[in-house]
C-alpha cells in the first residue's frame, strides 16, 4: 500500500518529532554522510567529461527521485511511520514559516558566521557535525533570503511556467536549453546574477550556506526541497499524459551529448535503474 508524503506545514507535532529523530539516528549510524558523499560524487557539470546523471541533464528528476527513496528507506528502517515531507516554497516563503521552526529544521544562521544555532540540527546540540563537505566547516550554515544581496523564492507563476511546457527535455540536454520542463524546473537560466537562477536553483541560493554546493545534502532541507520538486514531476506527468521522459534513446553518433546523458532505458548510476522504471511510483508513495 502506498504511503503518503505530506506538506511540512501540515505535519503534527508527533510527525515532526519522529521525522527529526529518524534523521538524527540515520546520521548517528553514519548512513547520512554516505548520502552527502554520493551527491558530491555525482554533481557533474556541463563542462566536465563523462556521464552527467544528477544535474544539468534529463535524469535530474529520476536521479533525485531514487535518491529520495534511498533516504526514505533508511528513515523507515528506523521508524516505519516516517516519510519525507515536502516544503512548498510557493506558499511558505518566510524565514520563520515552515519548515524553519525549532521543532523541525531550526531557523536561519546567525549574522556573524551563518551558523544555525536553533533546532535539532544546530551544531551545539551535538548531533549534526558535518563530516563530508567541500569546505572544512563542521556546522550547518544558512543565509535565508541572502542578507547581503536579497532574493525572493520562486513564485507559483514561475513554477507554473515550467509545468506548462509539454516537452520533458530537449536537445542538447544540458543547462543551456531554454525549452523543456526539466531545465525550467532545475533552473539554469540565461544571463548572469540572480535572474539566471530559476525554480530549483534559486531555492538553493535563497537558503544559502551549505545548500550552495555539491554538499547541499548536509542541510536536511535538501530532502524537503527535492520532495517538492518530485511532486512537481508527478504534477507535470498528470498534466501531459502523452509526454514522457526524454531522450528516449541515446543521441546519435557524433553528437556531443552521446554517452553523456541517460536515455529512458539506460541504467542510471549508482543504482543501475532506468528512468523508465522511475516514471510511475504510485505503488510506493503519493503526495497529500
Amino acid at each position: 500500500m502506498a504511503y503518503v508524503r505530506k506538506n511540512a506545514a501540515a505535519l503534527t507535532a508527533n510527525e515532526k518529532r519522529r521525522f527529526v529523530n529518524a534523521l538524527l539516528e540515520v546520521k548517528r549510524r553514519g548512513e547520512y554522510d554516505a548520502f552527502v558523499r554520493t551527491h558530491i560524487d555525482y554533481y557533474t557539470a556541463d563542462g566536465e567529461k563523462g556521464l552527467r546523471a544528477a544535474h544539468m541533464a534529463p535524469s535530474f528528476l529520476p536521479w533525485h527521485r531514487r535518491f529520495l527513496l534511498e533516504l526514505e528507506r533508511a528513515l523507515r528502517r528506523v521508524d516505519s511511520s516516517v516519510t519525507v515531507p515536502y516544503w512548498d516554497w510557493t506558499r511558505d516563503r518566510s524565514a520563520t514559516s515552515a519548515p524553519w521552526t525549532k521543532d523541525l529544521l531550526g531557523g536561519n544562521g546567525r549574522k556573524s558566521d551563518r551558523q544555525v544555532t536553533t533546532g535539532p540540527f544546530a551544531y551545539a546540540a551535538g548531533h549534526w557535525t558535518i563530516k563530508e563537505g567541500i569546505t572544512d566547516g563542521k556546522y550547518l550554515t544558512r543565509d535565508l533570503g541572502r542578507a547581503a544581496a536579497p532574493i525572493q523564492l520562486p513564485t507559483r507563476s514561475e513554477l507554473q511556467w515550467a509545468l506548462d511546457d509539454p516537452a520533458y527535455d530537449v536537445s542538447p540536454w544540458d543547462s543551456t536549453v531554454t525549452r523543456g520542463f526539466r531545465n525550467k524546473l532545475e533552473g539554469w537560466g540565461t544571463g548572469g546574477g540572480s535572474a539566471s537562477w530559476l525554480n530549483h536553483n534559486r531555492v538553493h541560493r535563497w537558503v544559502g550556506g551549505v545548500m550552495l554546493g555539491g554538499a547541499s545534502v548536509n542541510d536536511p532541507v535538501f530532502w524537503l526541497h527535492h520532495a517538492f520538486l518530485d511532486y512537481q514531476w508527478y504534477r507535470w506527468q498528470q498534466a501531459h499524459k502523452n509526454h514522457r521522459y526524454l531522450p528516449a534513446t541515446q543521441p546519435g553518433p557524433g553528437d556531443k551529448q552521446r554517452g553523456r546523458v541517460v536515455a529512458r532505458l539506460d541504467k542510471m548510476p549508482p543504482w543501475n535503474v532506468t528512468p523508465d522504471s522511475l516514471e510511475d511510483v504510485s505503488g510506493i508513495y503519493r503526495y497529500a
